[in-house]
Parts: structure tokens; C-alpha cells; sequence
């Protein structure tokens, strides 16, 4: 089993940044892709960036152009790189493999805030 460890949120003002990491532990050679997800309050949960073990990026179109997503495969850590962060971004962020599936452990995440 893996188990992955989300740090780096926080509150933040309109157009600031914010560094998010994930650091992995256990089975991670399974792993193929790594995603950010985030559920703002009411709204569904979503995969916001994607990052492949060669390096190949995907992002959903609203955070294009301002967040960068990365990872460390040697020190089994994913990383998301927030900027001109919007009050729309405000969500618990988790890290998981892409596809999640049912049996899918989401732990606590860590929460950004953005407001003025």
C-alpha cells in the first residue's frame, strides 16, 4: 500500500502562490500518474493536474498557464506550484494516482484559501 502525506496549503491573498507537496511512502513503484484533486465546498471533486513518470503534464483548462505540477521520482514526491492563486481555487487539495478507483483513500488533504 502507499500512503501519501499532503503539505503546503494555507490562506493566501488574491494572486498570491502557494507550493503544495505530496510525499509518498510505501509501494509507489506501482504508481504511473500522479494527480492534484481538489473539492471546493459544494462542488464535486475534480483532477486539476497530472503529471506522468517521464514528465508528461495534463491540466484542467482553468488552472492552465498558472499552476505547474512536478515530481521527484527519487524522492517519491509530487509537487503543484500555485500562482496568481483566484478565490475560485479555494479547496482542500489531494494527492492520488490517476484513475482513482473505489477502494481510493482520501486522506485529509490540505486546505487553500484564498480571499482577500
Amino acid at each position: 500500500q502507499v500512503q501519501l502525506v499532503e503539505s503546503g496549503g494555507g490562506l493566501v491573498q488574491p494572486g498570491g502562490s502557494l507550493r503544495l507537496s505530496c510525499a509518498a511512502s510505501g509501494s509507489t513503484f506501482t504508481i504511473l500518474i500522479m494527480g492534484w484533486y481538489r473539492q471546493a465546498p459544494g462542488k464535486q471533486r475534480e483532477l486539476v493536474a497530472s503529471i506522468s513518470r517521464s514528465g508528461s503534464t495534463n491540466y484542467v483548462d482553468s488552472v492552465k498557464g498558472r499552476f505547474t505540477i512536478s515530481r521527484d521520482n527519487a524522492k517519491n514526491t509530487v509537487y503543484l506550484q500555485m500562482n496568481s492563486l483566484k478565490p475560485e481555487d479555494t479547496a482542500v487539495y489531494y494527492c492520488n494516482p490517476v484513475p482513482v478507483v473505489a477502494r481510493t483513500y482520501w486522506g485529509q488533504g490540505t486546505q487553500v484559501t484564498v480571499s482577500s
